[in-house]
């Protein structure tokens, strides 16, 4: 059975820092690449950070500069370090896992943690 489960969330005020975490189970994690999405309300599903599992990495042109996604494969877990914090942040982040090797297999997702920026 496959699980993300994130956690890191939380209120912070603009200008400051949350990291968020995804440990997954129950995959391959040398096989999956790794990305966080966020969803705020009234808007699409849209793409944070994406790591390959050649390590390269793509952010979202908002994100830029402010957030720094990594990840552990000991530990199977994805973290998303966000700084420098703006309201506009404020969303449910989504952790995914798509397999790179397998096209046939399903994206996996997590249930989302939420992320609130204001004073």
């Amino acid at each position: 059975q496959v699980q993300l489960v994130e956690s890191g969330g939380g209120l912070v005020q603009p200008g400051g820092s949350l990291r968020l975490s995804c440990a997954a189970s129950g995959i391959i994690f040398s096989m999956y690449a790794m990305a966080w999405y966020r969803q705020a309300p009234g808007n699409q599903r849209e793409l944070v950070a994406r790591l390959t599992i050649g390590s390269r990495i793509n952010y979202a042109d908002s994100v830029k500069g402010r957030f720094t996604i990594s990840k552990d494969n000991a530990k199977k877990t994805v973290y998303l370090q966000m700084n420098s914090l703006k309201p506009e942040d404020t969303a449910v982040y989504y952790c995914n896992a798509r397999n790179v090797v397998d096209a046939t297999s399903p994206d996996y997702w997590g249930q989302g943690t939420q992320v609130t920026v204001s004073s």
